[in-house]
């Protein structure tokens, strides 16, 4: 019998759907991977290691080799010197890291504050710890934020505030702005910045700002990451949180107790790709555009509401045109009759009902996959 903390998140929505996709073999637009592998480089060195690495249990902080590597590419990235020591620790991709922030971190009663629509992984971390999740709404069609709503989620019983940008489902790449208002209120507050950056390689309309960064900000914000997104490799479950020790310890402190370690091929594998040129995420991020353009194109000439998001890879598209209920209805259709599969986005809302004229497609896909599913979805 499941614990009455997780019991809303027995059997999600993205199971059912997930399941009905494979079903009705339809074009898979709705699950975040890419339809292609990740580089050669990184998995060479994976095979490498396989091969003449230890298969043992590596530390459980993350092997030397990658810790460093990940210290490295935030030197390189901010312009900051970190301790791979002891202010960066690995983990069994970044929804471990989030697991461990939560569980490490956060007593019960402590509030938590969360951006909807929200990644669903978030309130599931806030049920494991006990912590109670406050939303605030990002408002459609720019999703921007309302800082009188944003001031009134904070209390004293704030423990922190949760960014992700760019972020999922929405692809907002939150403002310098908006990110200076969110640590001004933490600082006001008390309350720590947890970041989930795992789209940070794509930011298309404006810069992707690190909330460590800011002024004042490092000693209060834990940055977590992975190789999953921007290196096509999101089987290898390998991330990081970067962070001042006393809070990256919470996270090692919950995790030695979860996974306790990540697989060591991944973890010299994910230290080769760390090392990729520039060159390589400045391809990523054309190839991606190209991609999200083709996407949104398509869908407008079919007939749906559709703005270009500012970075990740998913695209919101109002489907309420085409007559056919709300977002979990258009889902099944799509499905069903369509051959197309994609994600209803209330899934996503906790505290309004925005969502339900939504539907988010994925476009890390190829070019052929992406203009099937067009294709198909013209009988609409």
């Amino acid at each position: 019998m499941v614990s009455k903390r997780l019991e809303p998140f027995r059997v999600s929505i993205f199971s059912e759907i997930t399941a009905a996709a494979h079903e009705a073999k339809a074009v898979d637009l709705g699950q975040g991977y890419p339809s292609w592998e990740g580089p050669a480089f990184a998995k060479d060195e994976a095979i490498r290691a396989l091969t003449e690495e230890s298969n043992q249990y590596p530390p459980y902080i993350g092997i030397p080799e990658l810790r460093h590597a990940v210290a490295d590419r935030w030197r390189l990235d901010t312009g900051m010197d970190v301790d791979p020591a002891t202010s960066v620790t690995v983990t069994s991709g970044c929804t471990e890291a989030l697991s461990s922030t939560f569980i490490g971190t956060f007593d019960p009663g402590d509030e938590v504050i969360l951006f909807e629509p929200t990644y669903d992984a978030y309130p599931v971390g806030c049920a494991l710890s006990g912590a109670v999740p406050r939303f605030v709404t990002l408002h459609s069609p720019d999703w921007s934020i309302d800082p009188e709503e944003l001031r009134s989620a904070f209390s004293q019983r704030t423990a922190a505030i949760l960014v992700n940008t760019p972020h999922n489902p929405t692809g907002k790449v939150f403002t310098a702005g908006e990110m200076q208002l969110v640590a001004d209120l933490a600082v006001e507050f008390g309350a720590i910045v947890i970041t989930d950056e795992v789209y940070e390689r794509m930011a298309y309309a404006r810069d992707h700002v690190r909330m460590a960064t800011l002024p004042g900000m490092w000693d209060r914000t834990l940055t977590l990451s992975s190789i999953g997104k921007s290196f096509s490799l999101t089987g290898w479950k390998t991330g990081w949180a970067i962070g001042p020790h006393r809070l990256v310890s919470n996270v090692r402190s919950a995790k030695q107790f979860l996974t306790f370690t990540t697989p060591n091929p991944m973890q010299y594998g994910s230290a080769a790709a760390l090392r990729a040129p520039q060159s390589y995420y400045d391809e990523l991020k054309s190839m991606y555009l190209a991609k999200r353009d083709r996407l949104v194109r398509g869908l407008a000439e079919i007939g749906f509401g559709v703005r270009p998001p500012d970075g990740a890879y998913y695209v919101l598209a109002d489907h309420t045109g085409f007559g056919l209920g709300d977002d979990v209805a258009f889902v099944k259709h799509l499905i069903t009759e369509v051959g197309v599969a994609a994600i209803p986005p209330s899934a996503f809302y906790h505290s309004s009902d925005e969502g339900t004229r939504l539907v988010r497609f994925a476009f890390c896909k190829s070019d052929e996959v992406l203009d099937d599913a067009l294709e198909r979805m013209r009988k609409l």
